[in-house]
């Protein structure tokens, strides 16, 4: 961080000084009336010291420049019209005698909102420059993309003023490909510290939990799949989804093919019989029921059912079919429950992907697999960002 001292005769004076050595990411840190000069002590002059830094590492931040005479004349006007004012009630015949420490306490809390007020100007003057800047054809397209792939528009923002600052920057128009390049590096940069996360191997009862209809069973299934054919591991399965016969009936034909045993629960108390019965087994698949899990009530009784003595995780299993809105609050109400890790299903039954980068950013998720079709166990992958990305933003031709 780079911080630096200025002494002025008027907070307006050192805004402008801040703006032009500084750049416009700076923040002021402190203000405070000084007295510098005199003689003897005596005949000393006030100043105003104030005290502005800003992030040295800030690599994308477009280069420093000087406000215009318009910028800074409407500081200028802003501050005298304050001062104007914060005079006329001082020296208001209606204005009750008041205490030298009320007097110091009013100075500091008007230059206290004086800074805040040109803060918030200088931002507000900061995206209006951005704003005023017509997008190019190029951008156009890769917004309206991802609008159409209902990705947030806070992110969306975010990408397009990094791109166009790197435009401004590099003083040239980019390409479709290079816009579309841009996009997808960013992206990755964002995504990059929540990738790469799976199923523990530490865990030996692994829970999955999710609304009805995202593929639990078939997911379980694929993945109990990999676990005994390539790993030669012994697996067991403990469903509690007595909602649905079907659902039941359903991971039991799995269990019969793959030769895994498994346990039906009807409440918490069934679980001890459950374990002691699977006591054998080195890894322990359990399939929860589906529920309105945008209810939080629904949400902390399936929780109930997934407290453990031994080793274990639990995986929020979301369809990329849902609406986006369901989906995150199905995330916000497990989230809370301190569920980290989402397995997306239903990958080849859209076209829209959006959802899961808000997902992991929104709710700082943590991705495992991507899975689509029913053919077990080869239609389910590890999450991986190149291959995201290129769901999400396909090809330039697009």
């Amino acid at each position: 961080m780079r911080v630096k001292r200025y002494v002025v005769n008027a907070l307006p004076e050192a805004v402008t000084m801040i703006r032009s050595e500084l750049g416009k990411d700076a923040v002021i840190l402190n203000t405070k009336e000084i007295k510098v000069g005199g003689f003897m002590g005596m005949f000393k002059k006030k100043k105003m010291e104030v005290i502005a830094a800003v992030e040295s590492n800030q690599s994308n931040a477009p280069s420093p420049r000087k406000p215009t005479p318009q910028e800074n004349a409407a500081i200028e006007q802003m501050v005298q019209t304050s001062q104007r004012t914060a005079t006329a009630v001082m020296e208001s015949p209606a204005v009750p005698p008041i205490d030298a420490t009320d007097i110091k306490a009013d100075r500091e809390q008007f230059i206290i909102d004086e800074i805040r007020d040109l803060r918030q100007y200088m931002v507000k003057l900061s995206k209006q420059q951005t704003a005023g800047i017509p997008l190019s054809e190029q951008i156009s397209q890769l917004k309206e993309h991802l609008i159409d792939q209902e990705m947030d528009m806070n992110w969306i923002d975010q990408l397009i003023e990094l791109i166009q600052n790197k435009q401004t920057e590099e003083q040239v128009q980019f390409t479709k490909e290079q816009v579309w390049e841009l996009a997808a590096l960013n992206i990755t940069e964002w995504l990059r510290p929540y990738v790469g996360s799976s199923i523990s191997q530490e865990a030996r009862i692994v829970h999955f939990v999710g609304p009805t209809g995202v593929g639990k069973t078939t997911t379980i299934a694929k993945l109990a799949a990999e676990q005994t054919i390539k790993n030669n591991r012994k697996v067991g399965f403990i469903t509690s989804d007595t909602y649905r016969i079907a659902a039941v009936d359903q991971l039991r034909t799995y269990a019969n093919i793959l030769n895994i045993p498994i346990e039906v629960v009807f409440s918490q108390m069934d679980l001890t019989r459950a374990f002691k019965q699977l006591a054998d087994r080195e890894l322990i698949y359990m399939d929860t029921a589906g529920r309105n899990f945008r209810s939080e009530l629904h949400v902390s009784e399936v929780n109930s059912l997934l407290q453990s003595s031994e080793p274990s995780e639990t995986i929020l299993v979301l369809s990329l079919t849902g609406k986006t809105k369901d989906m995150a609050a199905v995330a916000d109400h497990f989230s809370k429950y301190g569920v980290q890790k989402v397995l997306f299903t239903k990958l080849d039954e859209t076209s829209v992907y959006g959802a899961i980068f808000n997902l992991i950013m929104n709710y700082e998720l943590l991705p495992t697999y991507l899975a689509s079709g029913q053919t077990v166990p080869d239609d389910i992958e590890k999450f991986q960002i190149g291959t995201y990305i290129q769901h999400l933003l396909g090809s330039t031709d697009r």
